[in-house]
Protein backbone atom coordinates (compact mmCIF):
# COMPACT_ATOMS: atom_id res chain seq x y z
CA UNK A 1 0.00 0.00 0.00
CA UNK A 2 1.84 3.65 -0.76
CA UNK A 3 1.27 5.96 1.76
CA UNK A 4 2.28 10.12 2.01
CA UNK A 5 4.16 11.07 4.96
CA UNK A 6 3.45 14.75 5.14
CA UNK A 7 6.25 16.57 7.46
CA UNK A 8 5.02 19.50 9.15
CA UNK A 9 7.58 21.60 11.02
CA UNK A 10 8.08 25.10 12.71
CA UNK A 11 9.44 26.73 9.72
CA UNK A 12 10.64 29.72 11.39
CA UNK A 13 12.59 27.33 14.31
CA UNK A 14 13.69 26.07 11.26
CA UNK A 15 14.75 28.88 9.37
CA UNK A 16 16.81 29.90 12.74
CA UNK A 17 18.85 26.85 12.89
CA UNK A 18 22.59 27.82 12.22
CA UNK A 19 24.11 26.49 8.44
CA UNK A 20 26.04 23.51 10.47
CA UNK A 21 22.89 22.62 12.58
CA UNK A 22 20.73 22.33 8.89
CA UNK A 23 23.28 20.69 7.10
CA UNK A 24 23.43 18.19 9.88
CA UNK A 25 19.82 17.27 9.64
CA UNK A 26 19.83 17.24 5.75
CA UNK A 27 22.70 14.75 6.30
CA UNK A 28 20.30 12.94 8.53
CA UNK A 29 17.78 12.93 5.86
CA UNK A 30 19.91 11.98 3.12
CA UNK A 31 20.98 8.89 5.39
CA UNK A 32 17.28 8.62 5.59
CA UNK A 33 16.34 8.37 2.07
CA UNK A 34 19.30 6.48 1.11
CA UNK A 35 17.95 3.40 3.44
CA UNK A 36 14.30 3.70 2.23
CA UNK A 37 15.76 3.40 -1.65
CA UNK A 38 17.92 0.73 -0.40
CA UNK A 39 14.82 -0.96 0.91
CA UNK A 40 12.36 -0.57 -2.09
CA UNK A 41 10.19 2.22 0.27
CA UNK A 42 11.07 4.93 -0.94
CA UNK A 43 8.57 6.13 -4.42
CA UNK A 44 9.50 10.07 -4.37
CA UNK A 45 10.32 12.66 -2.00
CA UNK A 46 10.68 16.57 -1.47
CA UNK A 47 11.75 19.34 0.48
CA UNK A 48 9.22 22.33 -0.23
CA UNK A 49 10.35 25.82 -0.36
CA UNK A 50 9.02 28.27 2.25
CA UNK A 51 5.84 28.82 2.68
CA UNK A 52 6.32 32.94 1.84
CA UNK A 53 6.54 31.47 -1.98
CA UNK A 54 3.13 29.21 -1.85
CA UNK A 55 0.06 30.66 -3.17
CA UNK A 56 -3.25 29.16 -2.40
CA UNK A 57 -6.49 29.16 -5.00
CA UNK A 58 -10.11 29.01 -3.88
CA UNK A 59 -13.09 28.96 -6.54
CA UNK A 60 -16.16 30.77 -5.07
CA UNK A 61 -19.40 31.16 -6.45
CA UNK A 62 -17.16 29.64 -9.97
CA UNK A 63 -14.07 32.51 -9.67
CA UNK A 64 -11.12 31.67 -9.10
CA UNK A 65 -9.50 33.60 -6.59
CA UNK A 66 -5.40 33.48 -5.61
CA UNK A 67 -3.59 33.97 -2.21
CA UNK A 68 -0.53 34.68 -1.10
CA UNK A 69 0.55 31.72 1.23
CA UNK A 70 -1.32 28.74 3.17
CA UNK A 71 -4.75 28.74 3.49
CA UNK A 72 -4.91 28.05 7.40
CA UNK A 73 -2.85 29.67 9.97
CA UNK A 74 -0.65 26.77 12.12
CA UNK A 75 2.11 26.49 13.99
CA UNK A 76 3.32 23.90 11.72
CA UNK A 77 4.07 24.61 8.41
CA UNK A 78 3.65 21.71 5.59
CA UNK A 79 7.38 20.93 4.86
CA UNK A 80 8.08 18.48 2.71
CA UNK A 81 6.71 14.95 1.80
CA UNK A 82 7.72 11.43 1.26
CA UNK A 83 5.60 8.95 -0.90
CA UNK A 84 6.10 5.12 0.73
CA UNK A 85 5.32 1.93 -0.40
CA UNK A 86 4.66 -0.68 2.37
CA UNK A 87 2.89 -3.71 2.87
CA UNK A 88 1.40 -2.93 6.36
CA UNK A 89 0.53 0.97 8.16
CA UNK A 90 2.74 -0.24 11.24
CA UNK A 91 5.49 -0.36 8.55
CA UNK A 92 4.86 3.34 7.73
CA UNK A 93 4.61 4.17 10.87
CA UNK A 94 7.65 3.10 11.77
CA UNK A 95 9.07 5.03 8.59
CA UNK A 96 7.70 8.27 9.87
CA UNK A 97 9.06 7.56 13.29
CA UNK A 98 12.41 7.82 11.70
CA UNK A 99 12.08 10.92 9.58
CA UNK A 100 14.42 13.60 11.05
CA UNK A 101 11.61 16.53 11.75
CA UNK A 102 9.66 13.64 13.67
CA UNK A 103 11.94 14.75 16.64
CA UNK A 104 10.25 18.58 16.48
CA UNK A 105 7.45 18.67 14.46
CA UNK A 106 5.15 16.07 13.21
CA UNK A 107 4.37 13.46 10.39
CA UNK A 108 1.15 13.07 9.20
CA UNK A 109 0.86 9.42 8.11
CA UNK A 110 -1.78 8.93 4.90
CA UNK A 111 -2.76 6.03 3.46
CA UNK A 112 -3.32 6.51 -0.61
CA UNK A 113 -6.58 5.03 -2.09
Amino acid sequence: MKYLLLIYHDEQAFLALSEEQRQSMYKEYRQFREEIVATGNFIAGSQLNPTATAKSVRVRNGKPLTIDGPFAETKEQLGGYFLVETETTEQALRLASRIPSAKTGTVEVRALT
